[in-house]
């Protein structure tokens, strides 16, 4: 049968609290990490195998991964790979905190190789495993918040016209106004109405600003 969440989730949003994903074969792992997890006021959900986590997870869930080194079936190396393969690092950050025994360590550290953030050995010490958690949250946190930004960015900047884009880019490159009328063959009067479209479309009121937007997508 396959691990039942401890608690239930709500869509996936930013605003969403984090939620610490528990994936291990071992149930007495499993519990002991929920009841100190939970005891600290984190949200857990925690899976007996690396197939029920994919069941049920959402790639823009804001959270952390505590996973088993080895288990049956999907191993946690290969769960790694699978979410690498989803696009973990790109459109969603799921930092992974590998679960190992003593004689995993080797293993471990080629899996941070490939993404992974950390690991903590079995017998686990709470201090500095609730400290892991705790900076790999506030680091999921920081990427979801840049993804959200970065996706308002995009859509602010489609709104941009041909035109608009390239006035916008000769900006970005330092161009004056007069430089850009030269380089797109217009009058400096059409740069200027152009420059204002773009501030106005992008909702902001200074050339600083107009700056941070644009360079955000590159």
């Amino acid at each position: 049968m396959l691990a039942t969440p401890l608690r239930s989730s709500a869509p996936a949003t930013t605003t969403q609290p984090p939620t610490v994903f528990i994936v291990d074969d071992d149930e007495a792992v499993r519990d002991s990490l929920a009841w100190l997890l939970e005891a600290n006021t984190y949200r857990v959900q925690a899976f007996e195998s690396a197939e029920a986590f994919l069941e049920s997870y959402e790639p823009m869930k804001i959270g952390v991964l505590l996973l088993d080194v080895r288990m049956p079936g999907m191993s946690g190396l290969e769960l790694q790979e699978r979410l690498n393969a989803m696009g973990n690092g790109n459109r969603f950050f799921l930092p992974i905190i590998f679960i190992t025994g003593h004689g995993d360590v080797p293993m471990a550290v080629s899996t941070m190789k490939k993404g992974a953030v950390d690991f903590v050995e079995k017998p686990f010490n709470e201090s500095e495993l609730r400290a892991i958690v705790e900076r790999m949250l506030t680091q999921a946190q920081t990427v979801a918040a840049d993804n959200v930004r970065k996706r308002a960015a995009e859509e602010k900047l489609s709104r941009l016209t041909l035109r608009e884009r390239q006035v916008l880019d000769c900006i970005v490159a330092g161009r004056l106004n007069k430089q850009i009328a030269d380089d797109l063959s217009i009058s400096i009067k059409t740069v200027e109405a152009h420059r204002a479209n773009v501030m106005e479309k992008l909702g902001v009121a200074n050339v600083a600003d107009l700056l941070k937007l644009a360079l955000s997508q590159r």
